[in-house]
């Protein structure tokens, strides 16, 4: 049997693939913090407004064509992880790369949101300003 957190998991991965930004906010807290290493557009450290105000123009520089597929979901009481692989073309070009995403998670909200990439230079060159 998966622990409630899974499906806290799985559910927030669904919406954000089908677009729909309300659901997914709806299963993170208020004060939610993201995380993202790199140079390019939503590289930092963001409030959940802040990192809202990033993610459309990140989204428009891929024009639709960011991809991710979970391979992977591991929760607990208080963290999950993910494992995904991504993909966006930016430029002509596709990038490929892996990320492990670590989730804060409090009262079955994501609270804090980690990502960590296996190819830095594919994810930067996607999300480049």
């Amino acid at each position: 049997m998966s622990h409630a957190n899974e499906t806290v998991l799985r559910n927030a991965y669904a919406a954000f693939a089908r677009g729909d930004l309300p659901a997914f906010l709806a299963l993170c807290t208020p004060d939610i913090t993201f995380h993202v290493p790199g140079d390019g557009l939503l590289a930092g450290t963001h409030t959940r407004d802040a990192f809202l105000a990033k993610l459309g123009p990140a989204m428009a520089a891929v024009a639709g064509s960011f991809r991710e597929e979970v391979m992977r979901v591991v929760a607990g009481d208080q963290e999950g992880a993910v494992v995904a692989a991504q993909q966006a073309e930016r430029d002509g070009r596709l990038h490929r790369w892996n990320a492990v995403h670590w989730w804060r998670i409090q009262n079955g909200k994501l609270a804090e949101f980690w990502e960590f990439t296996d190819d830095q230079r594919a994810f930067d060159a996607a999300w480049h300003g």
